[in-house]
């Protein structure tokens, strides 16, 4: 194993596809000349040249659909966006395109196509940096949404998605670009659809994804003194869902306590809990507890902020909600 930063995980993952497969190709505003607007595609410009290192004007309609109609004629690009609150300038070509082409011509094409980079919140950058679609995309057939909350993750994940021939949505954080971890040497998929269970617990379960997640381990160290026995999955993958790993830790702890970093009305979260009160009511003591941002767009004031986004003194009140502590 050896220690890297996710930025460095993702360019790894980017570059041994690329090496793998010369169908490969990385477009995007400044991922080639700049090294990416994260540093996430360092180097690849020097190792693939301008023809597979592309980049491009801001325009990310234009270039959403350059992408795209690329893979029907056998192409499988990486489409950066230099934060998912820009795709909304393109969401146009991955909703009405890239997620129907498969069904709409009948099964003659694939569009095997990643659209990746940061999502959520990043700090003090105003309400319309900060937003977390990952439930948008979700809601529509024909993509796969995958959310890394960690280096050995991102990278294992971004490889089965380039690979995928179906369109991923890839949705990462710029807070976590630096965040170091260990990743194994040789060659390794983490497949998608497959939660993780981070850590076992007899009392309460937290189901979480993203860098939001990190919250939810900081509560259980401070729970755990407190002898509360806390079970983390990081879903990973927000579709297709992981539904086996929720029901079956919910079977064994008969609590849950959701944290997502979205705004609460119809989120990954709802979904969840529908599930749960569906395929597993009987096993629940206590009414599921979910915890999201306020329902407001994101402040710039730090103070503001703080407010607005979960953490983990927030996750701490719910699980001894659930608990009826």
């Amino acid at each position: 194993m050896k220690t890297i930063q996710f930025r460095e995980a993702i360019c790894e993952a980017m570059s041994e596809e690329m090496r793998r497969d010369e169908s490969v190709y990385l477009m995007g505003e400044e991922v080639a000349e700049y090294n990416g607007a994260y540093k996430a595609s360092k180097g690849m410009l020097d190792e693939f040249g301008a023809k597979r290192v592309i980049d491009t004007p801001i325009a990310e309609l234009g270039f959403a659909g350059i992408a795209i109609g690329s893979t029907m004629t056998g192409n499988r690009p990486i489409v950066e966006y230099m934060t998912f609150n820009f795709s909304l300038v393109g969401i146009d070509q991955i909703i009405n395109n890239a997620a129907k082409i498969r069904q709409m011509s009948g099964g003659q094409f694939k569009c095997p196509i990643v659209f990746r980079g940061p999502t959520g919140s990043a700090g003090q950058l105003g309400a319309t940096h900060s937003q977390a679609f990952e439930n948008w995309f979700a809601n529509t057939p024909g993509l796969k949404v995958v959310v890394p909350s960690n280096p050995y993750d991102a990278k294992g994940l971004l490889k089965a998605a380039i690979r995928d021939d179906d369109p991923v949505i890839f949705m990462e954080s710029e807070q976590m670009y630096g965040d170091k971890g260990e990743v194994p040497e040789g060659e390794y998929i983490v497949p998608i659809g497959v939660a993780d269970l981070k850590r076992k617990g007899t009392d309460v379960t937290i189901v979480s994804f993203g860098k939001i997640i990190k919250e939810a381990y900081k509560a259980a160290d401070e729970l755990e003194k407190e002898g509360i026995s806390c079970e983390i999955i990081d879903l990973r993958t927000v579709r297709p869902l992981d539904r086996k790993a929720i029901v079956e830790s919910v079977k064994k702890t008969n609590r849950l306590v959701i944290l997502e970093e979205a705004w609460p009305f119809g989120n990954v979260a709802t979904e969840i809990t529908y599930l749960v009160q569906s395929e597993a009511f009987d096993y629940l003591d206590a009414p599921i507890v979910k915890i999201n941002t306020a329902d407001t767009p994101a402040p710039y004031s730090p103070t503001l902020l703080a407010e607005w986004l979960p953490d983990y003194t927030e996750v701490i009140k719910a699980v001894k909600k659930v608990l009826y502590k």
